[in-house]
């Protein structure tokens, strides 16, 4: 079960200034720890340049966009955090004036604009948190949103666009959020990922807070930033299969 679309779309916002202020503070030429080779700048131009894209999609709801978002020219320098100011602020705002059923063109099976709003409000998430972390001091997600997220993980895994599918022998992989509800039992089967919300018996079980397991799934932090029992290469190895 997703969040209310209005959750999400105050979440771009949201999350979308903290970005812009801890890029700010940081300056464009500040490095990303949780993002090896990225600058505020590389960061700026990715969510800049997507933003505006699902924008215009969500905006005009075209059959299929015209050219992918990474062929979008961004501004160079300062000038990143404007672009990215005013992206997210478009995309909220085409989103809360679309509402979540419209028919829109999306690399999933779900043709909704509601399937860009979750799917934006977890990307900035983790781009404010991985902002924030060149300032040293990242805030954690807040909670029910970190949650869906680490489920949003899994609804979209399969439709990941020019990936290859994920597989394994039946290794099982256990999350156990600590701060609440919210349990996954993952497990790499021949045919694919297999995920179901239950209390079992993993390979290796990953314990801690919903922002710090969504960060581990997502590859921003390492296995033991979090309480792990069992084969712990295991998790390394999901972050390797998993990134995006």
């Amino acid at each position: 079960m997703t969040l209310e679309h209005a959750y999400y779309v105050d979440a771009i916002r949201r999350e979308g200034a903290e970005l812009v202020r801890a890029a700010r503070a940081a300056g464009v030429g500040a490095s990303i720890a949780s993002c090896p080779g990225w600058t505020i700048a590389d960061l700026l131009a990715h969510v800049g340049r997507l933003h505006h894209w699902v924008a215009s999609i969500v905006e005009a709801r075209p059959a299929d966009p015209a050219a992918h978002w990474s062929k979008i020219v961004p501004p160079e320098g300062a000038e990143l955090v404007g672009y990215e100011e005013q992206g997210y602020a478009r995309l909220a705002d085409a989103l809360e004036a679309a509402g979540p059923d419209e028919p829109a063109w999306t690399w999933t099976p779900d043709k909704t604009t509601g399937f860009w709003a979750r799917r934006q409000a977890h990307e900035l998430a983790v781009h404010r948190w991985d902002a924030q972390s060149a300032l040293g001091a990242p805030t954690p997600i807040e909670r029910v949103l970190a949650v869906d997220g680490i489920q949003e993980v899994y609804d979209i895994l399969p439709a990941r666009p020019r990936a290859e599918p994920i597989t394994g022998s039946g290794e099982t992989i256990h999350l156990h959020c600590t701060d609440g509800d919210g349990e996954w039992l993952v497990s790499l089967d021949p045919d694919g990922v297999h995920v179901t919300n239950e209390h079992a018996k993993g390979d290796v079980a990953a314990r801690g807070t919903a922002s710090d397991l969504l960060l581990l799934v997502w590859g921003r932090v390492p296995p033991d930033a979090v309480e792990v029992f069992g084969d712990a290469s295991l998790l390394a190895r999901w972050q390797e299969l998993a990134r995006f």
